[in-house]
C-alpha cells in the first residue's frame, strides 16, 4: 500500500510539473485562442516533435475529420462570424493558419496568401488548403494537441490527489489498527 501511495504521488507530481506551462493566447476580437509550441514543457514538446510520434498523431487527427466539422452548414461562412467562433485548441491549431500569417479568409479551411502575408512564422509556409494537409504539420497544431493533453492531465492529477488522500487515510487507519492489535497481544 505504501509503494502504491508513493507511485501515485510521484505520477501526480510529474503530471503537475509537466502540465504547469502552456496555455492559449487570447486574441482581441476572436472567439478562439492561438497556440504556440514553445509555451509548453520541454518534455511534452519532445513527444510531439518526434517525427515518428507526430506521423501517428497526425493520421489520427486527419481521420477524426476535426477540420471537416468547421465546414458543416451550421458553421459560419462570413469572416467576422468565423472570427467570433469558439474553436477547440485542435481546430484553432490545425484547421486554420496562424493569425500572424495575415492570410485572407475564403472559408473556415480555405485561406489565401496576400502581399501582407508573413513568412516569419514557420507555420505560414506549412499551411496548405488541401484538406489532408491544412496545418497538420504546423507547430500550432502540435501546441493545440498539447493544450488538450495538458487539460486532461490536470484533471487526472486532481483525481489522483483525491485518491491519494483516501489511500493515506486508509493506510493510516490500517497502521493504527495493526499497532493497537499488536500492543493488545502483549
Amino acid at each position: 500500500m505504501f509503494l502504491l501511495i508513493l507511485l501515485l504521488l510521484s505520477f501526480t507530481i510529474f503530471a503537475f510539473v509537466v502540465t504547469n506551462k502552456g496555455a492559449g493566447e487570447a486574441l482581441s476580437g476572436r472567439g478562439y485562442k492561438e497556440y504556440r509550441l514553445g509555451d509548453y514543457s520541454n518534455w511534452l514538446q519532445k513527444r510531439v516533435r518526434s517525427d515518428e510520434n507526430w506521423r501517428k498523431i497526425r493520421s489520427c487527427l486527419q481521420d477524426s475529420k476535426i477540420c471537416q466539422r468547421l465546414l458543416d452548414t451550421e458553421s459560419p461562412t462570413d469572416v467576422q462570424d468565423f472570427y467570433r467562433e469558439h474553436l477547440s485548441a485542435l481546430q484553432s491549431g490545425c484547421c486554420k493558419p496562424s493569425n500572424d500569417c495575415n492570410f485572407q479568409y475564403i472559408s473556415p479551411t480555405n485561406w489565401t496568401r496576400t502581399s501582407a502575408s508573413s513568412s516569419a512564422n514557420p507555420d505560414c509556409s506549412a499551411w496548405n488548403n488541401e484538406p489532408n494537409t491544412l496545418c497538420y504539420n504546423c507547430n500550432s497544431c502540435k501546441a493545440g494537441l498539447l493544450d488538450n493533453i495538458r487539460s486532461d492531465w490536470k484533471k487526472v492529477a486532481i483525481i489522483n490527489i483525491i485518491i491519494l488522500v483516501f489511500l493515506v487515510i486508509v493506510y493510516s487507519v490500517g497502521c493504527c489498527a495493526f499497532r493497537n492489535n499488536r500492543d493488545g497481544w502483549k
